[in-house]
This record gives structure tokens, sequence and C-alpha cells, in this order.
């Protein structure tokens, strides 16, 4: 009697509604296809040894994820990018769901940590910011165009339009000539819009600042110079502890902070960063990083130091990204030692 093969790595191809599984075993031969609903994977998993669950890092693979490892099973998320050169031929889903198993046996290949639903509301919350302050911007550039086609000009800067506006609306000044009075109203709705995005993203940064005073993580975070509520946050929601990174330079480089390469022939050319990786946490560091610069730069350390040298010889925005890749490095070790960043843990120079 010929006894059922054993699966060693399930391969899950996630959809919205039906997901295609496919399972290898200790050889790498495929020995199990299915196509079943996320209901139909659950169940399937429940009744099978533990194994190695293989899945690309995306939505709703972390809520997988955790159930199968109360199942007993071991998780491996990846990057989408690193499972396309293992899909042979035509795509479908059952190759897909077959290359995800493959790519998972790789000894080196590059997993996602397995975020908690902690680190998921995080994430939540910063989209949901992130969003409503892209709504904000809309609405501003809006209301300066709808202003200009009627030959108003208001100067740079959100304070200077909420100023003019005030004085065209609240003040009892005449309105001008070129606004009709629909005009008007529809002026005095946007900002009424624009009063209530600032509410709601005011209360999102408040809350950004009280959970960044809670988790420890987020608070050590906090104490690295351009690390505020946002960053420390923001990070610790993408990463964790840092535990999947093996080295500051890891995380600098997933980020998309560390130099292209081109070399050829053994002559090693560097441009420009990758760019790669999270472009919110990206954008956040080196926001931070601008905001630091100036006060490290005149410090009397050695990223003092090293700052003052760059900056004679590279671009203030060289200077810049060159700071954020630091402070990625910094916040890694900050992270995997367990204590918070001290300023005079740095050599002072004489």
């Amino acid at each position: 009697m010929m006894t059922k093969p054993t699966v060693a790595v399930l391969g899950i191809d996630l959809g919205k509604n039906s997901c295609s599984v496919a399972g290898l075993d200790d050889t790498g031969r495929v020995v199990l296809r299915r196509r079943l609903s996320r209901e139909g994977v659950v169940r399937l998993t429940a009744s099978m040894p533990t194994c190695v669950m293989a899945m690309e890092a995306c939505c709703g693979a972390h809520h997988l994820g955790r159930v199968l490892r109360e199942q007993g099973h071991e998780i491996r998320l990846m990057s989408p990018e690193y499972i396309q050169p293992y899909v042979k031929a035509q795509k479908n889903d059952e190759r897909d769901a077959e290359a995800i198993a493959e790519a998972a046996t790789r000894p080196t290949m590059r997993f996602v940590e397995l975020k908690s639903e902690a680190q998921l509301e995080m994430q939540i919350l910063h989209r949901a910011r992130t969003r409503l302050v892209t709504e904000r911007t809309a609405l501003i550039n809006q209301l300066r165009a709808l202003l200009l086609e009627r030959g108003i000009i208001v100067a740079k800067g959100r304070s200077r339009l909420e100023q003019h506006l005030a004085s065209m609306l609240d003040e009892g000044a005449p309105a001008p000539m070129a606004l009709s009075p629909r005009t008007l109203l529809l002026i005095e709705d946007m900002r009424l819009e624009w009063r209530d995005l600032d509410r709601r993203i005011a209360a999102l940064s408040a809350e950004f600042q009280v959970r960044a005073r809670e988790d420890q993580l987020a608070s050590r975070l906090a104490t690295i110079p351009g690390f505020g509520a946002l960053n420390a946050t923001a990070l610790v929601a993408a990463i964790g502890s840092a535990e999947t990174f093996h080295r500051g330079r890891d995380l600098a480089a997933w980020l998309g902070l560390v130099p292209r390469q081109v070399t050829t022939g053994g002559k090693p050319r560097l441009l420009g960063i990758t760019k790669r990786g999270n472009v919110y946490l990206r954008t956040l560091l080196i926001h931070g990083a601008r905001a630091a610069l100036p006060s490290l730069v005149d410090s009397p350390t050695t990223m003092g130091e090293w700052l003052r040298g760059l900056s004679a010889r590279a671009h203030k925005n060289k200077v810049i990204v060159a700071l954020a890749g630091k402070l990625a490095r910094i916040a890694w070790a900050v992270l995997r030692s367990g204590q918070g960043y001290r300023k005079g843990d740095m050599p002072v120079i004489a």
C-alpha cells in the first residue's frame, strides 16, 4: 500500500476569494495542488503535519500567517520581487504557488518578519494620516488655483493662505469684485473642510505622541536626533525589534538609502541611492535628518566632524541623505541593543 507523501513546504498564492496551494516534499517534488478559499486553506493546514508555510508578504498574509503559526507551522513571508525569478513559463496561480514554495527553500532567501496585530494597527494609522495630509494638500492647491483664476495671488505658505482667507471672509472686508457670492460660499465650505482635515491630522499626531511614550521600542528610538513620534512609531510598526536585519547597513539598504552599484570587470561604480523599499519610511528619515542637521553639524562629536567634512565636499541634499542612512544604522543599533541613544557616548573632539 502506497503511503501518502508528506508535504515539507506548502506555497500559498493568496487571492481575495480563492487561494492556490502547492506542496513540495523533501526532494522538492510537487505532491499537492489545490485551489481553496481562505477558510479552506486554514482547514487544510489544520489537518497537516507541522511544515513550512510560505507566502508573499502582501495584504492579508500577516493575519493568515498568525493563524497558521498558532497551528504550529513555520511561517516564511517573502517579498514578491524575490519570488518572480522562480516562476516557470506562463504565469498562473498554480505556478505562482509552486514558485513561492520553491523560493522558500532557498538558503539565501530573505524573509519578512511576521507582524503583530499592534504593528498592523499602527501602520493603518500612519496610512490614514498620510491620506488626510494628501487630501489637505490637494484642497489647498485647489483653493490657490480658484483664487489665481480670478486674479488673486497669495504668497507661498499654508499660513499665508489661511490669513488671506480670514481677511477675506471673517473680518467683514468687502469681497473682491472677481468673486461671486456663490464662489465665496464655495470657498467658505472648502475652508471648513480644511479645518476638519487639520483637526483629524492633529488628533492622529497626538495619538502617535502618546503611543511613542508608551511603547518601549518607540521611546528608545525617539532619543535619536531626527527621530520624533512619527518616525519612531512608523519604524517599529514596519520592522519591530529589527531582528530580521543582521546589521545596520542591511536596514539602510532595505530603506533604499545606500548607493546603487554598477560593477563590471572588477571596477565598482557607485551611483545615487537605490530608493528601494518603503517610500514613507525613507521620506520620514530624510525629513528627520534635515531637521537634525543644523544641530548635529555644530556638535563637537565624531558625527559632527563627519558631517562637517562631508558638507565641505558635497551638496547639502546629499549630506542630508547620507545622514538619514547613518540614522537608520543608529536606529538598528538602538533596537538590537535594548538601550537608548546617548549623545555622551560619542567621543568629543578636542
